[in-house]
């Protein structure tokens, strides 16, 4: 375990979460998302592989999880790396820690992985999961001042269809599950003063049914020259995201 700032993260298998842990994750959960299941987070849960598990003074204070598979488009081998139920409590937003647990998560996921590039698939149906992007990556989409070029079009739809199949809305880049995930009122509600941020104001856009549990699809590369200059800093020296190619 490593600490960062006063929350500390660790990794750890899926297998080997605790019952306890495992009804700690579902008891936060709940407390940020209406209409949610233990049925089906344990569901989903058990399509992961880790968990990305944020601490304070021993209390659960956020978590993530995360499933890697391999594909081929044009070819060529494709490693995907798809974050799943992701939450942290309001009073530990601006650590550092979730993106330092994401890297350590990531970097482990990626030793089991075959040589070849490697993409993040992230679902989100809330704007502050979906400003992570711009914020330590240089080049992800879809984004409001690019439009998404046809081979990373390509590459959304194709992970993304195989992960959510019907669920997935090519058309519109959305998936819609069939029990959504609907953040509690007060964490879906744009600040006033926060619309006027243009990836903010974009995702509202491409996502307007996010407060009824909508997620929207982005793709972005794992790699070194794709993070940005807070992205550089998180990773440190001593930690490479590039995998062989």
């Amino acid at each position: 375990m490593k600490a960062a700032e006063t929350i500390q993260y660790q990794i750890t298998p899926r297998t080997e979460l605790s019952s306890s842990m495992r009804a700690e994750m579902f008891r936060l959960f709940s407390e940020h998302f209406n209409d949610v299941s233990l049925e089906q987070f344990n569901h989903d849960l058990g399509e992961k592989q880790l968990a990305l598990l944020l601490e304070r003074d021993e209390r659960l204070v956020g978590f993530s999880t995360l499933k890697a598979f391999t594909t081929r488009i044009d070819g060529e081998v494709a490693n995907v790396i798809y974050s799943g139920d992701t939450i942290v409590t309001p009073d530990a937003w601006g650590s550092i820690s979730l993106p330092r647990a994401w890297v350590a998560g990531v970097n482990e996921l990626k030793l089991t992985l075959p040589p070849g590039r490697c993409f993040w698939l992230l679902l989100t149906s809330g704007f502050r999961t979906y400003r992570f992007l711009p914020v330590f990556w240089r080049e992800f989409f879809p984004r409001f001042d690019v439009i998404t070029p046809s081979l990373a079009q390509r590459r959304l739809e194709l992970f993304a269809g195989q992960l959510f199949g019907a669920q997935f809305d090519a058309n519109k880049g959305i998936v819609r599950f069939a029990q959504p995930q609907k953040l509690r009122d007060d964490l879906k509600t744009i600040p006033v003063g926060r619309e006027s941020d243009p990836h903010i104001a974009f995702f509202i856009s491409r996502n307007p049914g996010f407060a009824h549990g909508d997620e929207l699809v982005a793709i972005t590369e794992i790699a070194d020259e794709n993070l940005t200059k807070a992205g550089r800093r998180i990773v440190r020296a001593n930690v490479t995201l590039s995998h062989p190619r």
